[in-house]
Parts: structure tokens; C-alpha cells; sequence
């Protein structure tokens, strides 16, 4: 094998640039024939979001199935507030219940959150159950149920015992 020469050499590195300027150009041209595709569609539902007008009942309707929320806080504020929150839903359903137990879990939910639960331990009636379960994503601290068992009474089947453990997030520290 000889040694390329300058020349071939020349011929080659011209030959990689309109190889590698071929490329862009194809590639580059559809791209940007997409790109103005989306800004167009995008305009289009702009427009048609401008154009959308919501009664004052329609809207308060859409905002009540959407489930409350407020940011969490430090550990014992969080613990307090939604014990508290808690507590109302359960006394609004008056299911009667043993003290709580507040647990911390060594969970992370999210980056800096971590994860606390309550279980709770109530005899009461199989509709009180259902009433609370239809209220309960109106805590604004709720995360989730973690924990949900119902023993019902063979001779009384109306009346149940609920086993319940829920969570929220809190801050550590």
C-alpha cells in the first residue's frame, strides 16, 4: 500500500463535508417542515382554548371532582394538621374510633417528602363506611390509602369493623 498523498487526502476531507452537509440538509429540511407543523397545531388550540367558556356552574362542577391539596410542612405541623382533617371526616361520617397510631415510615415519596401514615381501628356501620369513603379525598393532606380491611358480624352484617391505615407527605426535619 502507498501513502495517500495530499491530494487524495484533500479529496477525501471534501468528500466527508458534503457527504456530512447532504445529510444535514435532508434531515435538517425535514425537521424543520415538522417543526413549523407543530407550531401551527399548536396555534390552532390555542385558539380553540380561547375559545372555550365554562358557566360559573360547569366550572364549580369540574372543581369539586378534583381532589383538594395543600403543600406539606414539617413533620409535627403535617402529623396535626391532617389528624385533625382527619378526625372531622371520621366524626362527619360518625364512625366512632380507637385512638390513632402515627406511624413515620422511612419512605421517600418524592425528592425531599417523606412518609407518614395513620391507622385507625373503628366499629361502625357498613353505610358510615361508605359515606367517609365517598368524603375522603376531601383532605387536602391525604396521599393515599395504604390499609383497607372491613370484618362484618354473620349475625349482624349492617355492622363492621374497619381497619384503615392512610398517608400523607411531610417534610423531613
Amino acid at each position: 500500500m502507498q501513502k495517500p498523498s495530499e491530494r487524495d487526502i484533500r479529496i477525501l476531507k471534501i468528500g466527508g463535508i458534503c457527504v456530512v452537509a447532504i445529510l444535514v440538509f435532508y434531515y435538517g429540511g425535514t425537521l424543520l417542515e415538522n417543526w413549523s407543523d407543530v407550531r401551527a397545531e399548536v396555534k390552532t388550540k390555542e385558539v380553540q382554548l380561547g375559545d372555550i367558556t365554562l358557566s360559573d356552574s360547569k366550572q364549580a362542577g369540574l372543581l369539586s371532582i378534583v381532589p383538594a391539596f395543600e403543600m406539606p410542612e414539617k413533620e409535627e405541623a403535617q402529623k396535626n394538621r391532617f389528624r385533625d382533617k382527619f378526625v372531622d371526616q371520621l366524626k362527619k361520617a360518625g364512625i366512632k374510633h380507637e385512638p390513632l397510631k402515627v406511624v413515620t415510615t422511612k419512605k421517600t415519596l418524592y425528592k425531599n417528602y417523606k412518609l407518614m401514615n395513620i391507622q385507625c381501628k373503628a366499629k361502625c356501620k357498613f353505610t358510615q363506611v361508605l359515606d367517609f369513603l365517598a368524603r375522603l379525598n376531601e383532605n387536602p393532606h391525604l396521599v393515599g390509602v395504604e390499609v383497607f380491611k372491613m370484618k362484618c358480624d354473620k349475625s349482624k352484617p349492617q355492622d363492621v369493623e374497619l381497619d384503615l391505615t392512610v398517608s400523607t407527605a411531610y417534610l423531613p426535619g
